[in-house]
């Protein structure tokens, strides 16, 4: 019963300390099986220390204490850098007791005889560090391992510490499943033998095989890759994108994908071209029609620089200002509508499509001028002269872009200030008419020069009737 309380309280301690494991992916690793107890290590017959303790390392069957169940049990947690920590229960029976004594029957040749001292039971709890080469061989089978440590021993009756120095090699059929064995040299502190000969604390040799589990890595999203690796953790993806997902397929993760759901070319972020212009569909203003970049992927037909799409005359080049058409010439003077101040009025380069207002033009409307007719003495017209303003008024809207004066004269009878006054009226009368006929109001002016400028003698009434006149002159700019 009190050997039981042992291994109640081995394993308890196992089971409730937070111990070190293999990896920093699956910290935690638990290891059960078979452990066997050579106590060769502690007989005294020998050449020197190393034939004393190696010279039957496999004699299995003739030295090792092994129970036919599972006798071990460790769990360990990783440190970091290749080191782990662990602990260890080992049960066992000892029937198989090696001691020198050349002297007793059926001693073999190094004058070891092997005995049974009683069927002693044998419990272990160990403390170990262990260092893995597994990184520095760059394989992810084979593990093989350094370690050292100690324990205490219940040997029989008797129980002591001991100091575990001992290698370890591992094979690893899954990421998380393996074979482990693993072999310490448990040096003694305390007597080999008491009095009566009964062994009591001897150094022994303990080798374990079983089988090896790590767990404790935590996979959220369930894609075989540990969160801490995972750059997508909540999301289930691939390894070679460091567990983030490719929706389209295209070689380009998700997060860096600026079209997820798409499938597209690398220089475009995962984003298609359809029409191979260069741009990407996402950017391309007509994906499915190749254009130039300048153009956000539209084509120029016409190569104005506008796109087809905004371009009103798509198969003919124009400026941008005129949506794409060239400028027309509504009246065909050779000067562009947009530059023609009268678009529908042919007229000459020089006057900005405008006519000129030649020498003619003038000598035409002072003969009208001359034959204008006023009420004696006022600025009224006769009804004869209705006919002759309506003539100066066509030919005035021949010339939209030409500005006139309409001069008044009188001849000398009567006072200088009377006939002032009554050319500047006379003057303004025709100038209104002129108006009130759809003559812009800006295009006129009038004055009057009063009887201070004759173009015939006041002593004669035909004279007078010469002076008595209208003048239209040209305004130049």
């Amino acid at each position: 019963m009190k050997h039981l309380n042992k291994v109640l309280v081995a394993a308890m301690m196992v089971m409730g300390l937070n111990s070190q494991a293999q990896d920093s992916n699956n910290p935690w690793a638990i290891s059960f099986g078979a452990n066997a107890v050579d106590t060769r290590a502690s007989a005294t017959g020998g050449n020197g220390w190393l034939d004393q303790h190696f010279s039957q390392p496999f004699a299995a069957k003739d030295n090792w204490n092994v129970l036919p169940s599972v006798s071990y049990i460790s769990v360990s947690k990783y440190l970091g850098d290749n080191f782990s920590f662990g602990l260890q229960g080992s049960v066992n029976k000892i029937d198989k007791y090696v001691k020198f004594d050349p002297t007793a029957l059926g001693h073999d040749a190094r004058g070891n005889v092997v005995s049974n001292p009683g069927d002693l039971m044998y419990y272990g709890i160990d403390a170990s560090v262990k260092y893995s080469f597994m990184t520095l061989i760059n394989s992810k089978v084979i593990d093989p391992s350094l370690h050292v440590g100690g324990g205490y021993t219940f040997f029989g009756d008797s129980s002591y510490g001991t100091l575990n120095p001992g290698a370890g090699l591992t094979f690893w059929f899954t990421e998380n499943v393996g074979l482990a064995l693993e072999t310490s040299y448990k040096k003694s502190f305390g007597d080999r033998e008491d009095v009566s000969g009964t062994p009591d604390a001897p150094s022994h040799f303990q080798h374990t095989a079983g089988i090896i589990f790590k767990f404790g890595g935590k996979d959220t999203d369930g894609d075989g890759i540990y969160d801490k690796d995972d750059a997508c953790p909540d999301v289930a993806g691939l390894k070679e994108f460091n567990g983030c997902p490719d929706t389209d397929g295209d070689g380009i993760a998700d997060k860096d994908d600026s079209c997820p759901e798409i499938a597209g070319p690398k220089e475009f972020n995962g984003c298609p071209d359809t029409d191979g212009d260069g741009i990407a569909d996402k950017d391309d203003a007509c994906p499915e029609v190749a254009g130039p970049k300048s153009l956000n992927g539209c084509p120029d037909t016409d190569g104005d620089g506008v796109a087809d799409k905004n371009d009103k005359c798509p198969n003919v080049a124009g400026p941008k200002e005129n949506g794409g058409c060239p400028w027309p010439d509504t009246d065909g003077d050779g000067v562009l509508d947009k530059d023609d101040k009268c678009p529908t009025v042919k007229g000459t380069v020089a006057n900005s499509g405008c006519p000129e207002v030649t020498a003619e033009v003038i000598k035409q409307l002072n003969d009208y001028g001359k034959t204008i007719l006023f009420d004696s003495g006022k600025a009224s017209f006769k009804e004869q002269t209705f006919a002759v303003l309506q003539s100066i008024t066509d030919i005035l809207k021949e010339y939209p872009n030409s500005n006139f004066m309409i001069e008044g004269h009188t001849d000398s009878d009567g006072s200088n200030a009377l006939n002032q006054t009554l050319s500047e009226n006379r003057a303004s009368a025709v100038r209104n008419y002129l108006v009130e006929k759809g003559i812009n109001t800006d295009r006129l002016k009038s004055t009057g020069f009063g009887e201070t400028k004759p173009i015939s003698s006041n002593k004669t009434a035909k004279g007078k009737a010469e002076n008595r006149r209208v003048e239209v002159s040209l305004i130049k700019d």
